[in-house]
C-alpha cells in the first residue's frame, strides 16, 4: 500500500464519541506528505481518570477546542486535497483508504462522533495494521509501540493521536 491516510483518535471517557484529538499522516507514493493534529472538545465532555492517564489529556485541554465537526471539516479537506475520500456519491467508487493500528477503536469513534453531531458518514474503506502485524508476526503482543520497534520505527510519544498515526503509518508502509 503506497497512498493512504493514517489515523488516530485518542477519547476523553468511555464513550467512543468522546474524541478529545486526533492525528492524520497523509502518505501518498509511500512517503509521508502531509500531518494534522488537532485537539477536539469531546462530546460527552469529561474525563475520566484512565483516559487522562493513558494520553495525558484532562478538561483544561480542551475547554477552548473546537467541537468535531469543524475539526472533521479540516481533514476533510485535507483528505480531499489528496485525493482520499469515501465513497462517492456520483460514482461509487471508492477514495483512497484510511489505516488505523486498531481499526475497530478508531473507525468506531469516528462512526458515534458522525452519530452524535448528526454528520453524515462516508463510507471510508479502512485497514487494520494491528490485524495486518498479527498475520506477519502470530503470537505476542500487537500493541502500536512494539509492532512499530519491529518495522523500525522509534514511536518517542505514545498515546499523542499525531504520534501515533506517524507510527501507523511507517507499519503501514512496512507490512501493508
Amino acid at each position: 500500500m503506497k497512498d493512504f491516510a493514517a489515523i488516530d483518535f485518542e477519547t476523553a471517557n468511555c464513550e467512543r464519541s468522546s474524541v478529545c484529538s486526533v492525528g492524520v499522516v497523509i502518505v501518498r507514493d509511500s512517503e509521508i506528505v502531509d500531518r494534522f493534529y488537532s485537539l477536539i472538545k469531546p462530546e460527552p465532555e469529561y474525563y475520566n481518570y484512565w483516559c487522562s492517564q493513558v494520553h495525558g489529556l484532562c478538561a483544561k485541554d480542551t475547554e477552548d477546542a473546537p467541537v468535531f465537526p469543524f475539526v472533521w471539516e479540516k481533514v476533510e479537506a485535507l483528505l480531499k486535497q489528496y485525493g482520499i475520500e469515501g465513497v462517492s456519491s456520483m460514482n461509487g467508487e471508492r477514495g483512497l483508504p484510511l489505516v488505523a493500528h486498531n481499526k475497530s477503536f478508531d473507525e468506531s469513534c469516528l462512526k458515534a462522533v458522525f452519530r452524535v453531531y448528526q454528520m453524515d458518514y462516508p463510507d471510508y474503506e479502512f485497514y487494520c495494521t494491528c490485524i495486518a502485524s498479527r498475520k506477519v508476526w502470530p503470537g505476542g503482543h500487537h500493541n502500536l509501540d512494539i509492532i512499530a520497534a519491529r518495522c523500525g520505527y522509534d514511536l518517542q510519544n505514545h498515546h499523542h493521536a499525531l504520534a501515533d498515526a506517524e507510527a501507523c503509518a511507517a507499519i503501514a508502509l512496512r507490512i501493508l
